[in-house]
C-alpha cells in the first residue's frame, strides 16, 4: 500500500473507532467501545506508517 492509501485507511479507521466508541458508550456496551478504541489506535498507526513512508521517499528522492 502505498503512503496515500495508509493515510486514508488510517483515518477511515479512526473515524470508524470514534463512532463505534461513542455508540458502546451510548448502549452501555463496554465490548463495543473497547473495540472502537482498538480500530482508532490502528487508524493511528496506519496514518503513521503512511508518514513514516512519506519521509522515507523525501529522503531517498533528495540522494
Amino acid at each position: 500500500m502505498g503512503s496515500t492509501a495508509d493515510k486514508v485507511s488510517g483515518k477511515a479507521n479512526e473515524i470508524a473507532g470514534k463512532a463505534r466508541q461513542s455508540a458502546g458508550k451510548a448502549l452501555g456496551n463496554e465490548e463495543m467501545q473497547v473495540k472502537g478504541m482498538a480500530q482508532e489506535t490502528k487508524g493511528d498507526a496506519q496514518q503513521a506508517k503512511g508518514e513514516a513512508k512519506d519521509a522515507v521517499k523525501k529522503v531517498v528522492d533528495k540522494a
